[in-house]
């Protein structure tokens, strides 16, 4: 049987049946914009030979427009109430499987090798719940498994974070250590009517492209990552101030070092681009 994912009254139909409730907890905000999931489909370009892991598959409105065009689709969800559901609702796709879980607490790698061994590539999509926007992010960032791309739907404002060009305002520490990774890039916006229950604020896809070889010339990543994130620990301070107080250099190191780069010793970490920020953790470090 195929259901309209999209129609109100089916949906709740379906999560009644079940008995199913949102929770506030989880962040649960499942789509009901017929327009969405088949855009962000599009946008993910999989094909026959392509793996697609899709992290919080809700009731499946999203999953169903990934199974008709990936060669597979492995959705993990927290939720347990939703199986039954998602059996219901993704029955007739024989290319879907559900890994019962916290994707925070999956080896990706472990579990690619596992479902995708004979797939060309690997991708991931998501409707990802605001909540833990950034640590299932970095999280699939830093697992270094092999993913090829990640498109997922995240608050707009989280958006312009992880998508900002570094060396302007909007930029942070996330920004950054996305950068590190991949390319970033938003795609569209969505609006809060989208959804049901509706949230608070608008959504942005967006398109996270995933570096083959590291970009950047930085001979220690921890020592990298501990500048960021001191550098952006209090924006309105100097980054020779902030750094300081956070990682316990001197000034004069971090003066000197700005120095030896042609960079003013009163610049902030929002003014600093990627390549500046890699060659002065390559001296403090």
């Amino acid at each position: 049987m195929s259901y309209d994912l999209c129609d109100y009254n089916t949906v709740n139909a379906l999560l009644k049946r079940h008995g199913f409730t949102f929770s506030k907890a989880l962040g649960q905000n499942f789509l009901i914009d017929s327009s969405v999931c088949p855009a962000m489909a599009a946008e993910l370009g999989a094909d026959e030979n392509t793996g697609v892991i899709e992290i919080g598959p809700g009731i499946g409105v999203l999953t169903k427009e990934l199974c008709l065009t990936a060669g597979k689709v492995v959705a993990i969800e927290l939720d347990s109430r939703l199986y039954p559901v998602l059996e219901e609702t993704l029955g007739e796709f024989d290319n879907f499987e559900l890994v019962c879980g916290d994707v925070m607490k999956t080896d990706l790698t472990a579990l690619i090798n596992e479902k995708f061994a004979s797939f060309d590539s690997v991708k991931v999509c998501a409707n990802l719940p605001y909540y833990i926007t950034s640590p299932v992010i970095m999280m699939l960032l830093e697992s270094e498994a092999p993913i090829d791309e990640i498109v997922v739907m995240v608050q707009k404002e989280a958006a312009e974070r992880l998508c900002a060009e570094m060396g302007t305002r909007q930029a942070g520490a996330v920004t950054a250590a996305v950068r590190y990774y991949a390319d970033a890039q938003m795609l569209f916006e969505i609006g809060r009517e989208s959804f049901m229950p509706s949230p608070k604020v608008d959504s942005e896809v967006i398109r996270l492209t995933l570096h083959k070889e590291q970009r950047y010339d930085i001979s220690d990543k921890a020592g990298f990552f501990r500048l960021v994130k001191a550098a952006f620990a209090q924006r309105r301070k100097t980054l020779v101030n902030t750094v300081s107080s956070s990682l316990a250099i001197p000034k004069s190191d971090i003066t000197s070092a700005l120095k030896s780069l042609g960079i003013s010793e009163s610049i902030r970490a929002e003014n600093l681009t990627m390549g500046e920020f890699a060659a002065l953790a390559n001296i403090l470090f």
